[in-house]
């Protein structure tokens, strides 16, 4: 199983230079992707802009649009192109994950419907699909950049709704922070719907969670992590910040049960942005 690391464009007070060291320093250390999660009420840096900066200061690891929300982004058409510019930038090393999303104040700044999200989506990945394959829509050319490769598409979710999503659309899906029994769960029942579609092979499965190490871990996972799920209620994110990964002993146990799960990608994202937190991760894998 690969492991990948997150990027802290999320972490408050973190600098857009940070942000590119930790690039480099990730692809350093060799994890196999690097990653970044999506929300537009809080005070993050902008998915797509981050990857395509974060293209231009590396040449080999993957980068992942995980999870990216696309109903917000009611231009489906638009998205499809910044989308294949951070592909044609990174020389083709973009994974996209998408989700239907689940913050309210998200769909509302952005003047879109929240009810509805998962059909928007549906139409959203439909209308990748053709406007990647070049189809004209207009009287000039098609919609380009073409994709250097055609990014592999992951699906987020648990619903029964996200997993035939995933069957009909994606390459694979990816699972949010759970647990490694929940997750070999939630793998079966994906497997069952992907064959169930009359899809050949074997999804790309990934998960993600996160990780504090060093002497204030525990700290610093309860104060980003209640800060970052706050909107689900004090309870929810307490439980959320417990999960993190505190300890290189629990870094190993649980890369280790995520791949007896099946999972081919584990992404780990930080609860804070120094990069020694990268030299903590990759001395605790090994």
């Amino acid at each position: 199983m690969h492991v990948g690391v997150g990027i802290p464009a999320s972490v408050p007070g973190v600098a857009g230079r940070q942000l590119l060291d930790w690039a480099v320093r990730a692809e350093q250390h060799r994890f196999s992707t690097l990653a970044v999660l999506d929300r537009l009420v809080y005070g993050n840096y902008e998915s797509l802009v981050t990857l395509g900066a974060v293209a231009a200061v590396t040449t080999e690891i993957k980068l992942g649009a995980t999870i990216l929300i696309a109903p917000y982004r009611a231009n489906a058409a638009l998205l499809a192109k910044q989308i294949a510019t951070v592909d044609g930038i990174s020389g083709g090393r973009l994974t996209v994950g998408v989700s239907a999303g689940g913050r309210e104040d998200d769909f509302a700044a952005s003047a879109v419907p929240y009810a509805g999200r998962g059909a928007a989506l549906d139409r959203t990945l439909a209308d990748w699909e053709k406007i990647w394959s070049g189809e004209l829509r207009g009287f000039a050319e098609p919609i380009g950049p073409r994709p250097l490769v055609r990014p592999p598409l992951l699906v987020g979710g648990h619903t029964d709704a996200a997993m035939r999503r995933a069957a009909r659309h994606g390459t694979g899906w990816i699972a949010g922070g759970s647990s490694a029994s929940a997750y070999r769960q939630l793998v079966e029942r994906l497997l069952t719907v992907w064959q169930a579609h009359g899809r050949d092979g074997r999804p790309r499965l990934a998960a993600l969670g996160y990780f504090a190490l060093g002497p204030d871990a525990e700290q610093a996972a309860r104060d980003y992590l209640g800060r970052y799920y706050a909107f689900l209620g004090p309870t929810a994110a307490e439980r959320i910040a417990g999960k993190a990964l505190t300890g290189a002993a629990a870094v190993r146990a649980t890369v280790a049960e995520y791949s007896a799960a099946g999972c081919d990608e584990l992404l780990l994202f930080p609860c804070s942005a120094g990069v020694e937190q990268l030299d903590l991760l990759a001395e605790a894998l090994g």
